[in-house]
């Protein structure tokens, strides 16, 4: 019991925090939902709460006895409907004063009035009417003059529990031992041809619903297969017949089908994964693909995703292997490596990293020449071709230059030692524009992994999953420029808190 404090302590944090509960209970420790409701309650009415607890005897007052059994006997007697309508009292309660006001309702179930031993023959005969019969078993039990439970006690001494309470064909209260005998035959028959049919109706579903062929094993099959296949037969076979005849326990059919009803609540998660999947190039993993489904309110933890991806089989191509080599020839000097494997930048256009990557399809060669921000790794600018020229960089850097001209940021341009960034060409336009230089090490890729990253992952989801067979060097072009595109607008990073590049710049307010 509460003291008088403790509650009026308790009704005050309640108003407090907004008529919390839960939150009322948490800071609190105690009491439970309803107690607390209930001192509420009595507080709003008296505006205060009794200093000790009232007698539940005297909670309700005669009239509203009154009134409680008086809509009982008005509406149908229902007890339920009188609660659901009074809002009071318990069951109990509004049985107790029925019973109180009207002792003439209350007729109590008694299992035999005289308390005498019944002969064989009147058990006898009350089994046959028992497995004959035509009404229900309660009725018949009434015109006995016993309870029905006394009536099955008698059939399972008599025939055995084995034998159904209810039978087909009438039994012949005198009849012949020739005719009881074939009566015998006669049901042992018909029960082997119903197990027969059984079993040739559970091969049949077998190889309809689980793909097993004729003559399976019931050792081999798994309890889920097993639960498939009595649901499919339950309408017209008993249930104990199926368990008995595939072997298996009562309490693991309802496990799986349990299961089963659980699994069908994510179909309409599967179809917005596969859509997810197919909208992004086949290329978002469980990481991503968790992210996506948190944008559209679809809250899962990692390891359903997992699952879900791996029956939906929403596989992620694997990137090639290839064994690393380096280019040993120098043609001219170079500058220094100034990011030195640090490819991290606090803001835009700090650092930039440029590549030539080629791409060999069956309609001929193209090459992809990016400028990548190491802030966000956007694709700055970029230039495709078929030839792996001048033309095909400068272009790429002039229109990088363009969106730092119109502020004083001068980026750092990494790149790996080509002639393609010795040219006079290229030297010009980065002078001209007061742009750093730095260059990778000699035949080393790694000092320029961020960009090389970037064709890895261009490749892994782009190209090689694909048929180019067909695909002429215009439709190539078009396809690879659309990616990049993607890349920056939809495709999410995890490290950018689950944006993609242009969406995690609006986030801090920069211009995309």
């Amino acid at each position: 019991m509460y003291s008088y404090e403790d509650r009026i302590r308790a009704v005050k944090l309640y108003i407090k925090l907004g008529k919390r509960t839960g939150a009322t209970i948490r800071q609190l420790g105690f009491p439970t939902k309803n107690s607390l409701k209930s001192w509420h309650a009595e507080y709003e009415r008296c505006l205060d709460l009794p200093r000790g607890y009232e007698n539940s005897k005297s909670k309700y007052s005669p009239a509203r006895r009154e009134k409680a059994v008086e809509h009982y006997l008005e509406y149908g007697r229902n007890i339920a409907a009188t609660i659901k309508a009074l809002g009071y009292p318990a069951r109990d309660s509004l049985r107790a004063w029925i019973y109180e006001m009207h002792p003439e309702l209350h007729t109590p179930v008694v299992s035999r009035s005289d308390g005498l031993a019944r002969p064989p023959a009147v058990k006898q005969a009350a089994v046959i009417a028992l497995c004959t019969r035509k009404e229900s078993a309660k009725a018949l039990a009434q015109k006995l003059g016993v309870c029905r439970p006394t009536l099955y006690n008698w059939k399972n001494q008599l025939l055995g529990p084995e034998v159904p309470p209810s039978m087909k064909c009438r039994l012949e209260p005198s009849s012949s031992p020739e005719r009881e005998e074939l009566q015998r035959q006669l049901e042992s028959l018909q029960l082997d041809v119903r197990r027969l049919q059984l079993e040739h109706d559970l091969l049949r579903r077998a190889n309809e619903l689980i793909k097993k062929e004729t003559g399976i094993n019931r050792q081999v099959l798994t309890n889920r297969e097993k639960t498939l296949l009595a649901d499919a037969l339950r309408h017209r076979y008993s249930l104990l017949e199926l368990l008995d005849a595939l072997g298996l326990a009562r309490s693991s059919y309802f496990y799986h089908r349990a299961r089963m009803q659980v699994a069908e609540k994510y179909t309409e998660v599967r179809r917005a994964m596969a859509d997810i999947f197919e909208r992004n190039h086949r290329c978002y993993g469980y990481r991503r693909m968790r992210a996506s489904l948190s944008r559209q309110r679809v809250r899962l933890s990692e390891k359903v995703v997992q699952r879900l991806m791996k029956q939906e089989c929403l596989v992620v191509a694997k990137p090639k292997r290839r064994r690393y080599g380096s280019y040993l020839g120098e043609i001219s000097p170079a500058p220094e490596n100034l990011l030195n494997r640090d490819f991290t930048a606090l803001a835009p256009n700090e650092k930039w990293l440029t590549d030539i990557s080629e791409f060999q399809i069956p309609a001929g060669k193209v090459y992809l020449s990016p400028m990548i921000d190491c802030f966000d790794g956007k694709v700055i600018s970029w230039s495709i071709g078929t030839r792996p020229d001048a033309e095909l960089v400068n272009t790429m850097l002039d229109a990088a230059i363009e969106t730092v001209a119109s502020n004083d940021k001068r980026p750092v341009v990494h790149s790996d030692r080509g002639a393609h960034y010795r040219w006079p060409g290229w030297l010009s336009r980065i002078a001209d524009a007061k742009l750093i230089r730095s260059m990778s090490r000699k035949g080393c890729s790694p000092d320029n992994a961020a960009c090389e990253g970037f064709f890895g992952r261009l490749k892994t989801e782009l190209f090689y999953p694909r048929n180019w067979q067909s695909t002429s060097i215009e439709q190539f072009i078009q396809a690879l420029d659309s990616y990049i595109r993607w890349y920056n607008e939809n495709r999410i990073k995890i490290s950018l808190g689950a944006l993609s590049p242009i969406e995690y710049r609006e986030s801090l307010g920069l211009a995309a």
